[in-house]
């Protein structure tokens, strides 16, 4: 195993049979009503945007170039599954099933990115 440190892919080369992210991705509106011990987590690791999308869709822009043929995506996406499915309509997520509940974390395929 190798640690990197960056921003998303930067700095990475060659292609992975496997990404797993857990991205920030409470939205604007959530952010501001968060109570206080969520606070005292870093910003950056829990806001993501306006619609809390705003990673999730730096990943799926990039994930399929970092990803072997058969490789896959697997993110953590919190509340957020209506609001990825209208961005992203033509993309057949898969949910996978969850302490949480089914609605939390999708899978794509890297031949299911690069359509």
């Amino acid at each position: 195993m190798h640690l990197t440190q960056g921003d998303l892919f930067a700095g990475l080369t060659g292609r992975y049979d496997l990404i797993v992210s857990n991205p920030p991705y409470v939205n604007r509106e959530s952010m501001e009503n968060l109570p206080q011990e969520y606070r005292a987590e870093p910003r950056m690791s829990l806001a993501g945007g306006e619609d809390g999308l705003d990673i999730v869709r730096r990943l799926l822009a990039q994930a399929g170039a970092h990803l072997n043929e058969r490789g896959i995506l697997i993110v953590e996406i919190g509340h957020n599954r209506d609001v990825l499915e209208q961005a992203f309509p033509k993309l057949p997520f898969t949910w996978l099933e969850t302490s949480g509940g089914d609605g939390f974390v999708f899978l794509l395929t890297a031949a299911e990115l690069r359509r």
